[in-house]
């Protein structure tokens, strides 16, 4: 069982200890440079891309106020995971609260062809149409995926993280990390055939 160990020689430490003495620029910085990977994480636990922004917001704002829980500035990446990851699922359970609370409201159908014409306006190619009807089937399956297979998948694959980065943040075993990633590949593969050919 082999885990990650934080990197000593990590540039973000002296944004970090800046944040830690209140300064409010660094924070900013700090959010500028890792709000991608923030909301990859969050994207990965709620698996729904029209929450991301507002957990995202969610997640700075408890960093901010949380600063001062951060005891080891080495592990400021595993501390800024989990509190992105407890704003996800507390954005889940927002919705889960609300859809219960609400009636039941239809939905209109409108197709990826309608909203990415309306987003192009009248210059859509049919290639642009295709391609964005692609990238939805792509992240629906991505969404479909188990939150176990999803949150690793979405670390590595769309914010870059490495197998030892994704096992410190999620405190597990790098091989469970391979294991979680093999299976989230297989998962999209067969979800995805009819694109793959």
């Amino acid at each position: 069982m082999t885990m990650a160990m934080p990197n000593e020689f990590d540039p973000e430490l002296p944004v970090i200890d800046a944040i830690r003495s209140g300064d409010r620029f660094a924070f900013g910085e700090l959010v500028r440079r890792h709000d991608q990977w923030v909301r990859g994480v969050i994207y990965g636990v709620l698996g729904d891309h029209d929450r991301v922004d507002d957990a995202a917001s969610e997640a700075w704002a408890a960093a901010w106020r949380r600063i001062g829980e951060l005891r080891d500035i080495t592990r400021w990446r595993p501390w800024l995971y989990r509190i992105a990851r407890n704003a996800a699922i507390d954005a889940g359970r927002d919705l889960t609260r609300r859809r219960r609370r609400e009636p039941q409201r239809e939905l209109d159908m409108v197709t990826m062809d309608t909203v990415s014409a309306e987003r192009m306006g009248d210059r859509t190619p049919d290639g642009a149409v295709s391609g964005s009807e692609q990238h939805g089937e792509v992240l629906s399956a991505i969404e479909e995926l188990p939150a176990l297979y999803r949150e690793p998948f979405v670390l590595r694959h769309l914010n870059g993280w490495s197998y030892a980065e994704i096992s410190d943040a999620m405190r597990i075993p790098v091989d469970t990390v391979e294991t979680r990633l093999v299976r989230a590949r297989r998962k999209l593969r067969d979800s995805l055939k009819h694109m793959l050919g």
